[in-house]
């Protein structure tokens, strides 16, 4: 039953005949899990607690960084470095303190995935990356439950509802992962800061319907939004009888390890990826620098981001056009490839390494930890 207090709070909520007293109850006795506290998880979760969910669980395995404040409106400047699961739980339980707030500070993988979701109606997909996204769906589908589903990059935004006992799940429409690397994260790519408010946002209204049970959930159809035209365009999803997990014959029928499916290293920084002993700190480039021994210097970075930072007599060739220009490189010469943070220069390295180039070397941390370490002088973004 709900309290005086909560039938004033909810007042508008009640008002509405498609939720009304009983809704508001439904609500109250649900239990939402959400996969990540980023840019899609915080006006989720905002969201949701504001609209008197009884339970939300949080799953994060990540801080609070500068960065994360241009997007990530459920964190605040008082809580940098602070765990992000414990500063979106202090903003919940402000914003509405009868809510309970579970969290999960550690990673969400195959071997704690059930545990973590278990006692939940439904998943909210707010992560950033392809491992996660496959085992939310695959437990989803293992499990019986929806999994309210967003994703963003730079302008463009996507939602839909994946509940394989009524329609396709997230391997129907992407039965494998693309090639590590080929596309982009939001942290090479960037997204317009508002982006990810309006499709969290959208996944938490879903998320309302499904508990309510009114409306039309987005199942069986993708939601296309772009920004910059203000546009919204829906694509029609069918179940495939083939799908490896909801088919007709099944071949998945537990979780797997999803960094090997999707041939990435699991729980380790991207920076490392090439290797450590293919690695050269800022520090030790400096000194070879000042020794006299200057490597060619190669940028991967786009050529909008010189204007925010750069390194003087550095060759730009971005990631993407690397594989044609090879021929413009010398790889009897020592080279020093970098990024902003490491990660396209880790995989341009590779790239490098397997055409011949072993003179090539992956600056740590990229031009970001050159700017803390070597010349403050230089913006970090």
């Amino acid at each position: 039953m709900l309290s005086r207090e909560e039938i004033l709070r909810y007042s508008r909520h009640l008002l509405i005949p498609e939720v009304g007293l009983q809704g508001q109850q439904k609500l109250k006795s649900a239990a939402i899990l959400i996969v990540g506290t980023g840019g899609l998880g915080s006006p989720a979760a905002l969201y949701l607690a504001a609209a008197g969910v009884g339970r939300l669980g949080l799953v994060d395995f990540d801080v609070v960084d500068q960065t994360n404040l241009q997007r990530q409106i459920i964190h605040g400047a008082s809580t940098v470095g602070k765990l992000k699961v414990e500063s979106a739980r202090q903003r919940l339980l402000d914003l509405n303190a009868g809510v309970q707030v579970t969290i999960y500070n550690e990673p969400f993988t195959s071997q704690n995935a059930r545990r973590i979701a278990e006692g939940y109606d439904l998943i909210i997909d707010g992560s950033d990356n392809f491992p996660t996204r496959y085992l939310t769906n695959d437990l989803c589908v293992l499990t019986g439950k929806p999994n309210v589903y967003g994703s963003i990059f730079r302008f463009d935004g996507q939602v839909s509802v994946f509940d394989a006992r009524c329609g396709p799940c997230y391997r129907c429409l992407f039965p494998e992962p693309p090639p590590p690397g080929l596309v982009p994260s939001c942290a090479e790519g960037g997204v317009l800061g508002i982006l990810p408010g309006t499709i969290g946002t959208l996944q938490a209204t879903e998320a309302l319907k499904l508990i309510l049970g009114i409306g039309e959930p987005l199942i069986g159809k993708l939601l296309l939004y772009n920004a910059l035209d203000m546009s919204f365009d829906f694509v029609r999803l069918k179940k495939n009888p083939k799908c490896k997990i909801c088919g007709d014959q099944p071949e998945i029928t537990d979780l797997v390890d999803y960094f090997e499916f999707c041939g990435v290293p699991g729980l380790v920084h991207d920076a490392e990826l090439a290797g450590a002993d293919w690695d050269i700190t800022p520090a030790e480039l400096a000194n070879l620098i000042k020794d006299g021994a200057s490597p060619c210097l190669l940028d991967v970075r786009e050529p909008h981001e010189l204007e925010i930072s750069a390194l003087a007599e550095a060759k730009l060739i971005p990631l993407g056009q690397l594989a044609g220009r090879l021929a413009e490189l010398d790889s009897a010469q020592d080279l020093v490839v970098f990024c902003k943070g490491g990660t396209r220069s880790a995989r341009a390295l590779e790239l490098l390494r397997s055409a011949g180039f072993r003179k090539a070397r992956n600056l740590r941390g990229g031009i970001n930890a050159w700017a803390k370490e070597i010349d403050p002088n230089l913006p970090i973004y």
